[in-house]
Protein backbone atom coordinates (compact mmCIF):
# COMPACT_ATOMS: atom_id res chain seq x y z
CA UNK A 1 0.00 0.00 0.00
CA UNK A 2 1.19 3.53 -0.70
CA UNK A 3 -0.13 6.93 0.37
CA UNK A 4 0.78 10.11 -1.48
CA UNK A 5 -0.61 13.30 0.04
CA UNK A 6 0.07 17.00 -0.28
CA UNK A 7 0.25 19.45 2.55
CA UNK A 8 -2.85 21.59 2.27
CA UNK A 9 -3.77 25.09 3.24
CA UNK A 10 -5.90 25.05 6.31
CA UNK A 11 -8.41 27.29 4.54
CA UNK A 12 -10.75 25.01 2.55
CA UNK A 13 -8.15 22.21 2.52
CA UNK A 14 -6.71 23.22 -0.85
CA UNK A 15 -3.40 21.61 -1.91
CA UNK A 16 -1.59 24.83 -2.93
CA UNK A 17 1.70 24.06 -1.27
CA UNK A 18 4.93 22.50 -2.49
CA UNK A 19 5.16 19.82 0.20
CA UNK A 20 4.38 16.21 -0.68
CA UNK A 21 4.28 13.26 1.72
CA UNK A 22 4.77 9.67 0.53
CA UNK A 23 4.24 6.72 2.87
CA UNK A 24 5.10 3.27 1.54
CA UNK A 25 5.50 -0.08 3.24
CA UNK A 26 9.14 0.61 4.08
CA UNK A 27 9.67 4.36 4.38
CA UNK A 28 8.16 7.78 4.85
CA UNK A 29 9.36 10.56 2.52
CA UNK A 30 8.79 14.31 2.81
CA UNK A 31 9.49 16.43 -0.28
CA UNK A 32 9.50 20.21 0.26
CA UNK A 33 10.16 23.26 -1.82
CA UNK A 34 9.78 24.78 -5.24
CA UNK A 35 13.03 26.58 -6.06
CA UNK A 36 15.16 24.82 -3.44
CA UNK A 37 13.87 21.31 -2.95
CA UNK A 38 14.57 19.11 0.04
CA UNK A 39 13.78 15.41 0.38
CA UNK A 40 13.78 13.71 3.78
CA UNK A 41 13.40 9.95 4.21
CA UNK A 42 12.85 7.84 7.29
CA UNK A 43 12.54 4.06 7.38
CA UNK A 44 9.35 2.99 9.09
CA UNK A 45 11.15 0.63 11.46
CA UNK A 46 12.64 3.77 13.06
CA UNK A 47 9.21 5.24 13.88
CA UNK A 48 8.74 4.88 17.62
CA UNK A 49 5.45 6.68 18.20
CA UNK A 50 2.76 8.50 16.24
CA UNK A 51 0.31 11.19 17.29
CA UNK A 52 -2.76 12.42 15.41
CA UNK A 53 -3.62 16.08 16.01
CA UNK A 54 -6.76 17.70 14.62
CA UNK A 55 -7.75 21.26 15.35
CA UNK A 56 -11.31 22.47 14.96
CA UNK A 57 -10.50 24.07 11.60
CA UNK A 58 -8.80 20.88 10.38
CA UNK A 59 -11.86 18.85 11.34
CA UNK A 60 -14.14 21.26 9.46
CA UNK A 61 -12.20 20.61 6.25
CA UNK A 62 -11.51 16.89 6.84
CA UNK A 63 -7.79 17.30 7.54
CA UNK A 64 -5.39 16.25 10.28
CA UNK A 65 -1.74 16.41 11.30
CA UNK A 66 0.27 13.23 11.91
CA UNK A 67 3.38 13.57 14.10
CA UNK A 68 5.90 10.72 13.95
CA UNK A 69 8.53 10.44 16.69
CA UNK A 70 11.49 8.65 15.13
CA UNK A 71 14.91 7.32 16.00
CA UNK A 72 16.30 9.19 12.98
CA UNK A 73 19.35 11.32 13.82
CA UNK A 74 18.58 14.17 11.41
CA UNK A 75 14.84 14.52 12.03
CA UNK A 76 13.66 13.03 15.34
CA UNK A 77 10.15 14.32 14.63
CA UNK A 78 8.50 14.13 11.21
CA UNK A 79 5.28 16.09 10.84
CA UNK A 80 2.74 15.49 8.10
CA UNK A 81 0.73 18.73 8.29
CA UNK A 82 -2.85 19.20 7.12
CA UNK A 83 -3.35 15.95 5.20
CA UNK A 84 -6.54 14.22 4.19
CA UNK A 85 -7.17 10.69 5.54
CA UNK A 86 -4.88 11.52 8.49
CA UNK A 87 -6.29 8.81 10.79
CA UNK A 88 -5.96 6.17 8.07
CA UNK A 89 -2.36 7.24 7.39
CA UNK A 90 -1.47 7.26 11.10
CA UNK A 91 -2.90 3.76 11.58
CA UNK A 92 -1.01 2.50 8.52
CA UNK A 93 2.27 3.95 9.86
CA UNK A 94 1.73 2.34 13.27
CA UNK A 95 0.94 -1.10 11.85
CA UNK A 96 3.60 -1.04 9.16
CA UNK A 97 6.33 0.24 11.50
CA UNK A 98 5.63 -2.70 13.83
CA UNK A 99 5.79 -5.13 10.89
CA UNK A 100 9.07 -3.62 9.72
CA UNK A 101 10.59 -3.92 13.23
CA UNK A 102 9.51 -7.56 13.45
CA UNK A 103 10.87 -8.30 9.98
CA UNK A 104 14.22 -6.65 10.72
CA UNK A 105 14.25 -8.06 14.25
CA UNK A 106 14.90 -4.67 15.79
CA UNK A 107 13.65 -3.24 19.06
CA UNK A 108 13.04 0.28 20.30
CA UNK A 109 15.07 1.51 23.21
CA UNK A 110 14.52 4.81 24.93
CA UNK A 111 17.09 6.98 26.63
CA UNK A 112 15.68 7.44 30.12
CA UNK A 113 18.28 10.01 31.07
CA UNK A 114 20.76 7.65 32.68
CA UNK A 115 24.12 9.31 33.10
CA UNK A 116 27.03 7.00 32.33
CA UNK A 117 29.31 8.78 34.80
CA UNK A 118 26.87 7.95 37.62
CA UNK A 119 26.80 4.32 36.50
CA UNK A 120 30.61 4.14 36.71
CA UNK A 121 30.52 5.43 40.28
CA UNK A 122 28.00 2.77 41.30
CA UNK A 123 30.17 -0.01 39.84
CA UNK A 124 33.27 1.09 41.76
Amino acid sequence: MKYVERKRWLLFGLPWTFTKYTVTGEQLTVNKGFLRQEENDCYLYKVQDTVLRTSLTERLFGLGTVVCKTGDATHPELILRHVRRAKEIKNFIVEQSERERMERRTINTLNIGANLEDADQVIE
